[in-house]
């Protein structure tokens, strides 16, 4: 499986704090049509348990510490997200778990898609027989 971290480019002010940004086209490598994010979550809480069928999305935590698990149906990783300047890449057909480690934590999310709930793939086992399927297309 391969996992996709990027660093975020940081211009940092003395005494003034520092921006980060990442642009498309430029640092992704699709156009950004959705941005969102999910804050006030208790810390132990796991949230996700899904997966989409053609969105693709950049995930960062500018505040606390975020655990992203990811399967793509034979393999699965984790990636910790616990500084604002580490984004990472989830592709299509990718399950996709977060576990909030910290108290408030902020989770955002910078999608390649608009909102479709017909994209999303909410069960386990009808996710891998949807990657099983594709595969066999390929």
């Amino acid at each position: 499986m391969t996992v996709r971290t990027i660093s975020i480019k940081s211009v940092t002010t003395p005494g003034m704090g520092t921006l980060s940004f990442f642009e498309a086209k430029h640092d992704l490598d699709f156009a950004i049509k959705r941005i969102y994010y999910i804050h006030g979550v208790p810390a132990g809480t796991q949230r996700g348990g899904h997966a989409h069928k053609k969105l693709r999305q950049i995930l960062f935590c500018p505040y606390g510490s975020i655990t992203i698990k990811l399967d793509n149906g034979k393999e699965t990783a984790e990636v910790l997200l616990d500084a604002p300047d580490k984004g990472l890449i989830v592709e299509h057909n990718m399950w996709r778990d977060m576990i909030w480690n910290q108290e408030n934590s902020v989770l955002c999310v910078a999608a390649s898609e608009y909102y479709d709930p017909d994209d999303y793939i909410r069960d386990y086992d009808a996710f891998k027989a949807y990657v099983a399927a594709a595969e066999g297309e390929e």
